[in-house]
């Protein structure tokens, strides 16, 4: 029963993150004219939303995306406990950024459906994480800024998920850390970091410079 609870943690996680907020913030703003992936960078993310449609738009995608993996950790944790909260978070990512709808292809970088995941799963970093991210963001050279701010702050979130379950530290309404913290920490590292290495395979500069 509870490999079946786990199991239907992360199904959930991974169906509700394929939710295409991009693509019905798109239809809505342009009555259907608009793709996002052929428009920008050609990432159907916050970012990209933000730029060809406008700050409005470019906020609720954010925001639909982030709620996203909040959503997920909570059903999840609801499902299967702890560590149904962590699988949910990273299949929500998955389902984000791997869609089984377009063929597993087409998704988003999944930074924003992480962060959800780090304010369900791990809201004692979360403000860390926040700071990491935008400080990385504000200094690190034009070029493939997306791509290194990602880095930094992933490989902060991985040590500081560490930390964590080692020293029992505190987790606000998060689960009591364990192993799983920073394992789910590098799972979900894993897969937003080979969105990026598909863009970069592809050579979309602008996908790898400045958009998440």
């Amino acid at each position: 029963m509870s490999l079946l609870r786990l199991l239907g943690a992360g199904l959930g996680g991974y169906l509700l993150g394929t939710v295409p907020s991009s693509d019905v913030a798109a239809r809505v703003a342009t009555d259907g004219r608009l793709d996002l992936r052929e428009v920008g960078s050609g990432n159907p993310g916050a970012m990209n939303a933000l730029k060809t449609l406008g700050r409005g738009y470019g906020i609720a995608v954010a925001a639909a995306d982030v709620a996203k993996g909040a959503v997920a950790c909570a059903a999840g944790r609801r499902i299967a406990g702890a560590n149904g909260a962590h699988l949910a978070g990273v299949a929500a990512v998955a389902g984000h950024c791997y869609p089984v709808w377009s063929g597993f292809r087409g998704g988003g970088k999944g930074v924003a459906t992480s962060a959800g995941q780090c304010l369900a799963t791990f809201p004692a970093y979360a403000p860390i994480d926040a700071t990491i991210g935008v400080l990385a963001a504000a200094y690190m050279p034009p070029r493939h800024r997306a791509l290194t701010a990602t880095v930094v702050a992933a490989s902060a979130w991985v040590v500081g998920g560490a930390l964590w379950w080692r020293k029992r530290l505190p987790n606000g309404w998060g689960p009591e850390p364990t192993l799983a913290l920073p394992l789910a920490n590098v799972v979900t590292t894993t897969v937003i970091l080979s969105r990026f290495a598909a863009a970069l395979r592809a050579r979309r500069d602008d996908d790898l410079g400045d958009d998440w």
